[in-house]
């Protein structure tokens, strides 16, 4: 593997569109997930359904290549409540430093698993970290970035208001709003907080 190396924790769901537009850029883009069949484009599924294979969780990684190459694409199937054997997956598919991490873990597992893959980024790699506005406690307030040494640009997801009401951030949504982090943070500017939709200021303390 080589060029530069995106390790995208979360990147399955609702951050898909940020792996996607790394990809687009020329990133190899390592996905470690749960469900790691969700990592690979429709293509991909299609073709490894095709064989009689839908790759499961306890499975190794599942690699798609496309776009005359410029696609590069790793699903690794990982459990947040083993961090290092995520880790050693991930070991497992990249042969140098990854340049970037882009994470979104639960706050039970994140420090735990943030701790065990630093060891695979590059030194002062940044890091983004994303937040689920929903699953911080007023009383704590949002937490501070979990690698030192490692300049985290850190988002926080809330709620959008529509006609009155209030709804949940959309797909396309978040990913914008931790794409727009992301770019900041390879443009080296300094460590900041986004917040992406109407966040309750009392998550916000520091």
């Amino acid at each position: 593997m080589s060029g530069r190396t995106a390790l995208v924790l979360g990147g399955t769901g609702m951050l898909k569109g940020c792996a996607d537009e790394l990809l687009a850029r020329g990133w190899h883009v390592v996905l470690p997930s749960r469900r790691p069949e969700r990592a690979l484009g429709s293509a991909a599924r299609a073709a490894l359904r095709g064989r009689g294979h839908v790759p499961q969780g306890g499975g190794g990684p599942e690699r798609h290549e496309g776009g005359g190459g410029s696609e590069r694409r790793v699903a690794v199937a990982a459990d947040w409540a083993r961090p290092a054997e995520l880790a050693d997956r991930v070991r497992e598919v990249v042969d140098r430093p990854a340049d970037l991490l882009v994470a979104w873990v639960h706050a039970s597992y994140r420090d735990a698993v943030l701790r065990a893959v630093e060891p695979l980024l590059a030194p002062g790699a940044p890091v983004v970290e994303v937040h689920d506005s929903g699953a911080i406690r007023p009383v704590h307030g949002l937490p501070g970035p979990a690698l030192e040494g490692h300049p985290t640009q850190r988002v926080v997801l809330g709620f959008a208001r529509q006609a009155g009401r209030t709804r949940w951030l959309t797909h396309e949504e978040a990913a914008a709003g931790v794409l727009e982090a992301v770019h900041r943070a390879l443009d080296g500017r300094p460590p900041s907080v986004h917040e992406v939709g109407e966040v309750d200021s009392r998550v916000m303390r520091q």
